[in-house]
């Protein structure tokens, strides 16, 4: 795989990273992915279903979560920039959230008998703020990895496949349980894949942090927080992008937690979920190369508004199902793990870090970190407000989540309209909003150039 690397470092001659470069930078993505889907899929039906809190509550749980993180993106984005540590910037800030993310999924995932929303809201908050950590200065580091339009696309083309791949062993791990050992049910989904990321996520960070390069860069004196934060806000292709972003995603967690209760609850297949999300999470991964080269093509910009569109377009038919018909769910679900591989991860993440390099031209500085902690702020809140959305919406309705719950046809039509067609309004939405966006490869190579002839010519990507 290559040398071990610590510290701040010139990375290889040339545009493209070497080796196994890209790959040991994105694995860490997996297990980070495979945590998030059973805290978005899995856990509200398990604490409501089985533990007796409230939907409603569970609803009230993710949302509260996100007010911690109003306070810890942005420090944590501040302080990363700051970090001069002989390991660098990023990397042992991934070293010190592993713990904390360990303890914390264990905790959430494997719960002592009798307790309640107290307990999911201690450690759901334990989870938020260990992502923080991670996630953050993560991020940062990938943007910092390439000053080529493109090989951006192929370096968050490999963390957003290896994502997928973490969500899709989320899936195959208890399918193939329950195939297997016959073992199934919510409760035993979450054993299974909580073990799954123990073991994963250390062995996955090591790797990372310990052959992929951290780039030095060229940047004056740091500004203080707040007038930093307030040049920020007004990148206005930033806030393009970052809404863009936060709408889709919004569409997208609508449909995270309701999708068990669809599944179980329209379709009649609990058991059965997982093979359908291994089969999203399969088109996802087959998804990141297409759009990749798709938006070499035609630009990051309009590739990112075609998945929208395809997804938009693909998911009201979900509407058309009923019981029995699990499998005739499979074709939209293809389609629909095709796009969320080009619009969940691959090319806005690709295109935030040209957004990043235009304000690094005119801050002077390498704000990466204070960027991305605004868009995980984003993510976080998107996740939570869609699920807020989906959860509250659905008890308004009547829909009754409890383990002896009978709904009926007035119930059952407000979970499929929910699931099926809610979502596409906030997909067109994002797609509007990404419509000429200002910074294409044209632009990129301006900045590029404009930062070339300030900084020096570099000695390769940075």
């Amino acid at each position: 795989m290559g040398r071990s690397l610590s510290g701040d470092e010139r990375l290889p001659e040339g545009k493209r990273l070497t080796g196994a470069q890209p790959a040991a930078y994105g694995i860490t993505d997996m297990p980070v992915m495979m945590s998030l889907l059973p805290a978005l899929v899995f856990i509200p039906r398990f604490y409501s279903a089985d533990l007796g809190v409230p939907l409603a509550t569970v609803g009230s749980v993710l949302l509260v979560t996100r007010l911690i993180d109003v306070f810890t993106d942005p420090l944590m984005g501040y302080v990363s920039d700051r970090t001069r540590w002989r390991l660098g910037r990023r990397r042992p800030w991934l070293l010190l959230a592993t713990p904390v993310l360990m303890v914390s999924i264990y905790q959430l995932y494997f719960p002592p008998t009798g307790v309640g929303a107290g307990h999911m809201l201690l450690w759901m908050s334990g989870v938020s703020l260990g992502m923080t950590m991670l996630l953050i200065p993560y991020y940062a580091w990938g943007a910092e990895l390439s000053d080529d339009y493109q090989e951006r696309s192929r370096i968050t083309g490999w963390r957003a496949a290896f994502g997928a791949l973490g969500q899709l062993l989320a899936q195959l791990v208890p399918a193939i349980a329950l195939a297997c050992c016959a073992i199934g049910g919510t409760s035993e989904v979450l054993r299974l894949v909580g073990i799954t990321i123990l073991v994963t996520m250390p062995l996955a960070v090591l790797c990372t942090t310990t052959f992929t390069a951290e780039p030095r860069l060229p940047v004056r004196a740091a500004q203080p927080l707040l007038p930093g934060l307030k040049l920020m806000f007004r990148n206005r292709a930033f806030l393009r992008l970052v809404a863009a972003f936060f709408l889709g995603f919004v569409g997208l967690n609508i449909t995270t937690p309701l999708y068990l209760f669809f599944v179980a609850d329209v379709l009649g297949a609990e058991a059965q979920s997982i093979y359908m999300l291994s089969c999203f999470f399969v088109a996802t991964i087959a998804g990141v190369p297409f759009w990749v080269w798709l938006g070499g093509r035609i630009g990051k910009h309009n590739a990112y508004i075609a998945a929208y569109c395809l997804i938009a377009c693909a998911h009201p038919f979900y509407l058309l199902l009923e019981e029995g018909d699990f499998w005739w769910m499979l074709p939209i679900t293809v389609v629909t793990g095709l796009a969320a591989g080009g619009f969940s991860q691959t090319l806005p993440n690709s295109m935030k870090a040209d957004v990043v390099e235009a304000d690094r031209l005119e801050s002077g500085e390498a704000r990466a970190a204070m960027f991305f902690s605004a868009w995980s702020f984003a993510q976080k809140s998107a996740a939570s407000l869609g699920g807020v959305i989906a959860l509250w919406a659905l008890a308004w309705w009547g829909f009754d989540a409890g383990p002896q719950a009978e709904n009926g046809e007035r119930e059952l039509l407000g979970l499929r309209v929910l699931f099926s067609t809610l979502p596409s309004v906030f997909f067109v939405a994002g797609a509007l909003l990404v419509w000429r966006f200002p910074i294409d490869a044209a632009r990129q190579a301006e900045i590029r150039a404009a930062l070339d002839s300030r900084e020096g010519a570099p000695e390769g990507a940075r």
